[in-house]
């Protein structure tokens, strides 16, 4: 089966490029870029005034299956990436039972199978049921496919233990995805502390309840040699210290959720639960600081945390909400909207840190677009607008507080392997 894509601005995210190019695909693969190609027996797309990118990879994802299927199953997770422009994802493990050894990897990928949808790289706990107590069998669940480890969700405490668990990691050679928190210091907290949460006679959480952490995993990253990536960066203290280790040359790599880069923390105003996510909303200096991170570079990546819950679970009163947003059809939206058509970031950059960046974390060739490259690709147009509808998301997820917002820049075309998965053109 023989693909032209003809009249787009193609985006390679390695070299930082924008050209004009037709891409033909054959079979599955990128075979030729060029002008004017011929068209001969070719499925043709015109996206004439679009851009033509790698397939986007969202590092950070709560696909809730096995064991939470009323907030999220596989195949719902799936089709909400695809319909939000990404042709993969890694998969947190916080799932039910807990995706700590190969059974649950192995379930995992297998479900995958067969949906023709995108691509899923499951992530393997750190500890045994994410205790924080036990290490899980790292070399069993990387053989069975983990990509890399996390007990997102739950931060890990024991200093001793994430020692051990960056040890480990480094001899089989995967990266740790740390979730930073220190729960003496979020003591039931459920937003921001701060003038707002102090209005709102909420419980906040401090700044330093992340930061704390972020600097301890840095100093344990620099004992052990260990690859460390630091889950959704919130506060101007978190980006100065990443900022500070990368200076230092040490493997710290760091993500920002568009909600973090969007939104502050009077958003809670209102009490809608849909703005409860773990880390909070922050302050506006936080915001800005991690804009300017990912302008400067110290933040490499743009991951979602998408995380769903049932509408049950979410209409209670906020301090007893579960923790949590869904963004994987937000997302594109909102880096166009926020970051691109603000000037802080190229289109190139901003692909990237949606492409070529996560996959080199993950240690996946992915992310590239060339001739001989897999035809993953997704096609942005950047005049398209939408008012955001939650009734319309293919996620079984509404928890957004984005709904009734109008974002531009979006994806009009999702293509995995050569196959279109999704389109709106």
């Amino acid at each position: 089966m023989k693909i032209l894509i003809k009249g787009g601005r193609v985006v390679d995210p390695v070299a930082e490029t924008e050209k004009n190019l037709d891409v033909a695909i054959e079979d599955g693969i990128i075979v030729e870029f060029g002008n004017n190609l011929k068209e001969d027996s070719a499925e043709v797309i015109d996206a004439v005034g679009m851009l033509v990118a790698p397939g986007l990879i969202d590092m950070h994802v709560h696909l809730r299956e096995p064991g939470y299927e009323a907030k999220e199953t596989i195949e719902t997770g799936l089709k909400a990436a695809v319909r939000g422009g990404f042709t993969g994802v890694a998969c947190m493990p916080n799932t039910k039972p807990v995706a700590d050894n190969q059974t649950v990897i192995s379930y995992i990928i297998d479900r995958t199978s067969g949906l023709g949808l995108a691509r899923v790289w499951p992530i393997g706990a750190i500890t045994r049921g994410s205790k924080g107590e036990e290490l899980a069998e790292m070399a069993d669940l990387k053989k069975a496919g983990a990509v890399a480890f996390s007990d997102d969700g739950q931060p890990v405490t024991g200093a001793g233990i994430m020692r051990r668990a960056m040890q480990y990691a480094r001899m089989v050679g995967l990266t740790i995805i740390a979730h930073c928190e220190e729960p003496a210091l979020v003591a039931g907290g459920s937003m921001h502390e701060g003038f707002m949460s102090t209005r709102l006679g909420l419980k906040g959480i401090p700044g330093a309840a992340e930061e704390v952490m972020v600097a301890r995993d840095i100093i344990l990253s620099e004992l052990t040699g260990c690859p460390l990536h630091i889950a959704h960066v919130s506060t101007a203290g978190s980006v100065r210290l990443v900022k500070e280790a990368r200076a230092r040359g040490l493997k710290v790599t760091a993500e920002a959720t568009p909600h973090h880069f969007t939104l502050t923390d009077q958003a809670v105003e209102g009490y809608s639960t849909s703005t409860k996510v773990n880390p909070p909303l922050r302050g506006e200096e936080d915001v800005a600081a991690v804009r300017q991170g990912l302008a400067d570079g110290t933040i490499d990546v743009i991951a979602t945390d998408h995380a769903p819950h049932t509408p049950e679970e979410k209409e209670v009163e906020y301090d007893r909400a579960p923790f949590g947003m869904v963004g994987l059809e937000t997302a594109v939206g909102l880096v166009w909207s926020e970051l691109v058509e603000s000037g802080i970031l190229t289109p190139a950059r901003a692909v990237a840190k949606m492409t070529i960046n996560p996959a080199r974390i993950l240690g996946i060739e992915k992310g590239i677009i060339q001739p001989g490259a897999v035809a993953d690709i997704t096609v942005i147009d950047p005049a398209r607008e939408e008012v955001v509808n939650p009734n319309e998301f293919a996620s079984k997820g509404r928890n957004t507080p984005f709904a009734g917002r109008k974002i531009k820049g979006l994806p009009v075309l999702t293509m995995v392997g050569g196959k279109i998965v999704f389109s709106r053109l």
